[in-house]
């Protein structure tokens, strides 16, 4: 992974700077980067075992050169590992290494390992320092920005969390060859997402493209697409940090899509999967709304259909039926008083957020 085109967007907000570097090579330079705001001494590398046999080596030897004496907590991977039984493992580490409140961690993988790490580093003495280094296509363009950290319950996704913002990012977009092509795929329906919602430019630049995005595609390609997702979450977290307001935008294709992953029990379905189809849900209940017209909506759907994403729960690989749906859609984190708060589109880029949503509108617009 050569030192190439580095990227470079800051997430400046009231008492947090979270400074993001988008290239290639940027792994070898992880303790340099540390040195930035942490004092040389102990740090804890949050891994998991698939992503540790590839990275693991070059991070721990950058860190060390760079002075620290680094322990790794190494998690199996899996979104069912999203879990406070492995944050507790986090914790325990963090007792072992003798860690106090200067005690950076850092957190090397995709969403579930960013999200896992962040949230232990925001809950042990309440606030440790951390850099993440996403190396998933998701995680880069979404999971490692923005600040939001947790972990699942059986009952439902994200149930358990905090706001706590790494200090660093560095995406390093060399990693993404390593990923197979469902996992990138997965992470392509965050990038339609930001495209859907807030970006009709990226949006444009996908569509302009005569193959969607893979794992084979040269950092040159995905460095663009992902620099522009993550300065459009930059924008929106910096106007509304903690999801008051607009941030919810973000959300776009969730409300249906974390439903389906819990149903799913959360391996046999991946993420974006899910997203997608939340998407075409989503899609489906702004035209009937009389937001957005028939036609902006079948090409919406088409466009999720060029990137070889899934539109309809039988495109799944997991048997998730409708019935299964109901209680995590009531379950749903995101609703205010006994209704859900939906993210709906009047055109590409144009969103809007309906607070009276229902279960029953969610689960009718579900495609079978």
């Amino acid at each position: 992974m050569s030192s190439g085109e580095v990227r470079a967007i800051t997430v400046d907000l009231p008492g947090a700077r979270c400074d993001v570097r988008i290239g290639t090579g940027l792994l070898e330079r992880t303790g340099a980067f540390l040195l930035e705001f942490a004092s040389v001494g102990p740090v804890l590398l949050v891994t998991d075992d698939v992503v540790s046999d590839l990275y693991s080596g070059v991070v721990l030897d950058s860190l060390a050169d760079a002075g620290f004496r680094p322990a790794v907590a190494c998690i199996r991977a899996g979104e069912e590992r999203k879990s406070l039984d492995s944050v507790r493992r986090i914790y325990q580490a963090l007792l072992d290494l003798g860690a106090d409140r200067e005690t950076p961690v850092v957190a090397l993988g995709g969403g579930v390992i960013t999200d896992l790490a962040g949230f232990g580093a925001a809950t042990f003495l309440r606030g440790l320092p951390f850099l993440s280094l996403p190396t998933t296509l998701l995680a880069q363009v979404d999971a490692s920005v923005g600040g939001k950290t947790g972990v699942n319950l059986p009952e439902g996704k994200n149930l358990v969390g905090a706001f706590h913002h790494p200090r660093v990012v560095l995406a390093d977009v060399g990693t993404l060859a390593t990923l197979d092509e469902r996992n990138f795929r997965s992470g392509l329906a965050e990038v339609a997402k930001i495209a859907l919602a807030l970006d009709p430019d990226l949006l444009d630049l996908l569509g302009a493209r005569s193959a969607p995005p893979g794992p084979e595609s040269s950092a040159a390609e995905l460095l663009p697409i992902i620099f522009a997702c993550v300065a459009a979450k930059a924008r929106v977290v910096m106007d509304d940090e903690r999801e008051a307001d607009f941030r919810r935008v973000l959300n776009f294709g969730h409300t249906a899509g974390h439903a389906i992953e819990a149903a799913a029990g959360y391996e046999a379905v991946l993420h974006g999967e899910a997203v997608a189809v939340g998407m075409v849900a989503a899609l489906r209940i702004s035209t009937a709304r009389g937001l957005l017209p028939e036609g902006e909506r079948d090409r919406a759907i088409e466009f999720l259909r060029s990137l070889h994403l899934p539109v309809a729960l039988l495109d799944l690989p997991g048997r998730v039926k409708p019935k299964d749906l109901v209680k995590y859609v009531v379950r749903d984190k995101k609703r205010r008083n006994g209704r859900l708060s939906l993210v709906l589109l009047h055109a590409p880029g144009v969103p809007e957020i309906v607070p009276n949503g229902s279960p029953e509108e969610v689960l009718a617009a579900i495609p079978v």
